[in-house]
């Protein structure tokens, strides 16, 4: 156990990480604990083991459970078009090219609909902007699709529709890439269950598992042991601001 103290020190000396929480457990009992390094640099608040991350894409795992508790209790199949559910899915096109000047492209049409089995399997041909490769960043810029944490006041709904009437990297099925298909399952959710997707997840989720300090909207009385996204430059840790 004392290598893992040893490394996350040595990854703060480096300044390769601003501060970490490590766990382990064995046989159902925590057998090692400690927090590590700085919660911000720029207030010098050091981490505590209970303080609060935001999990990213961790959010894709919670969601397909959601999904298929839907699954389970009938609403759908899993081979369902999502277009029946969303229709502004329908009519999918795949990217040919892209002018790089104006970032107009030309598409073909898509062989087949994309299902709900492909959007949790991430081989719907959905991209992912910001991650993805360069054709794509543009496109999903320009288009202003939200794929990060954001403070911009945009509803999932409106996100998704945008998301909707862009290309696809290949044929629904095809290949797996890496995608926002879970975003649209967000969506999806919100349309089967007739409630918020916080509310869901919270009232499916987290409560019945005691999940206490995960919500998608921190409380007030919470936020001062939320740990802000951080980036390097000039070689400091400071505040990621989307």
């Amino acid at each position: 156990l004392a290598a893992i103290d040893n490394m996350l020190t040595q990854s703060i000396e480096k300044n390769q990480i601003p501060g970490a929480v490590a766990l382990i457990a064995r046989n159902g009992k925590i057998v090692y604990y400690k927090a590590f390094g700085m919660a911000e640099n720029e207030t010098k608040r050091n981490l505590k083991r209970d303080d609060i991350f935001r999990i990213a894409s961790q959010t894709k795992a919670i969601t397909s459970t959601a999904v298929m508790m839907l699954w389970e209790e009938g609403r759908f199949s899993l081979d369902d078009p999502i277009s029946k559910y969303i229709p502004e899915f329908e009519n999918a096109q795949i990217l040919d090219s892209l002018n790089e000047i104006d970032t107009t492209y030309i598409t073909s049409p898509a062989k087949g609909e994309i299902t709900i089995r492909h959007l949790l399997t991430h081989t719907s041909g959905i991209g992912y902007g910001i991650i993805d490769n360069d054709q794509f960043s543009k496109i999903y810029q320009k288009a202003w699709i939200i794929d990060l944490f954001t403070t911009t006041s945009i509803t999932i709904e409106e996100n998704i529709k945008k998301l909707a009437e862009l290309p696809l990297h290949h044929n629904p099925g095809k290949q797996f890439t890496y995608s926002e298909g879970l975003d649209v399952l967000g969506y999806f959710i919100e349309i089967l269950s007739g409630k918020p997707l916080d509310e869901f997840f919270q009232e499916r989720i987290f409560e019945p598992l005691g999940m206490n300090d995960t919500y998608f909207y921190l409380p007030d009385s919470k936020n001062s042991r939320l740990v802000p996204v951080q980036t390097i430059r000039d070689n400091k840790w400071i505040r990621y601001t989307n």
